[in-house]
């Protein structure tokens, strides 16, 4: 799955990377975006076709939607059976976008806890996401634009820590992805190849969405567990 993830970089830059054409919205940086938080979507504006750079609510919500506080919300969709899904399947096939970020965050289950760490490219370029977004109008006519991150199952390097993954996208299947390309954009949704991220352990802080800062990327090793003292001798006579 992908729950948490840093979302720091100018909109300058992303705009520059992505070649998007409209007005940059106002990006707050965050090192722990979070479900239901407004995150930066690079999409192919349904009429200008032309690339924007917009901010929209992490957790999908469907233009059929008719009860919004009890409607699921999902942050991801599984590669698997987004095409096939009602939720997702209309997305897929028209409204299909990228998530840019800097780095993204797993927890790794142990024997005592859950160790977070941080994933990033290990060239040191932005992540691109995969993702689908959707428009819902609310009964007093406001528009909601929403979006959903779909995994796919790890590769070697990530399954020592989670099962799944986000989808990641390399810049020469952006068009593709975008629907600026020919068809076949299913295919992309696959493990990232070997070599091209690099994983560190970071502090337990990142679970709590309250706490934000760059130090939510420094490398943290835990500590190693004391050794149980040796049991006290028989009493000398």
């Amino acid at each position: 799955m992908c729950g948490r993830y840093a979302s720091f970089l100018p909109p300058e830059l992303i705009a520059r990377l992505f070649g998007t054409k409209n007005p940059l919205p106002n990006l707050k940086p965050t090192w722990n975006m979070a479900p239901t938080m407004s995150a930066p979507v690079v999409r192919r504006h349904p009429e200008s076709e032309e690339r924007h750079l917009d901010l929209l609510t992490w957790g999908l919500v469907p233009s059929f939607t008719k009860d919004f506080k009890a409607a699921r919300k999902p942050i991801n969709a599984r590669a698997e059976t987004v095409g096939t899904s009602g939720m997702f399947k209309a997305a897929l096939a028209k409204r299909r976008c990228l998530v840019p970020a800097a780095a993204f965050y797993e927890w790794k289950a142990t024997p005592d806890s859950k160790v977070p760490h941080a994933i990033a490219r290990a060239d040191g370029e932005m992540l691109a996401f995969a993702g689908l977004w959707e428009g819902w109008r609310s009964p007093e006519g406001d528009v909601l634009r929403s979006f959903v991150i779909i995994t796919t199952e790890a590769n070697a390097q990530m399954s020592a820590l989670h099962s799944r993954m986000p989808v990641i996208l390399e810049q020469a299947d952006w068009p593709l992805w975008l629907g600026e390309a020919d068809s076949g954009a299913e295919m992309l949704l696959r493990p990232a190849a070997g070599g091209v991220l690099r994983i560190w352990p970071v502090d337990k802080r990142v679970g709590n969405v309250r706490n934000d800062g760059p130090d939510l990327l420094e490398p943290h090793v835990p500590p190693e567990p004391a050794e149980a003292a040796d049991p006290p001798g028989p009493n000398p006579l």
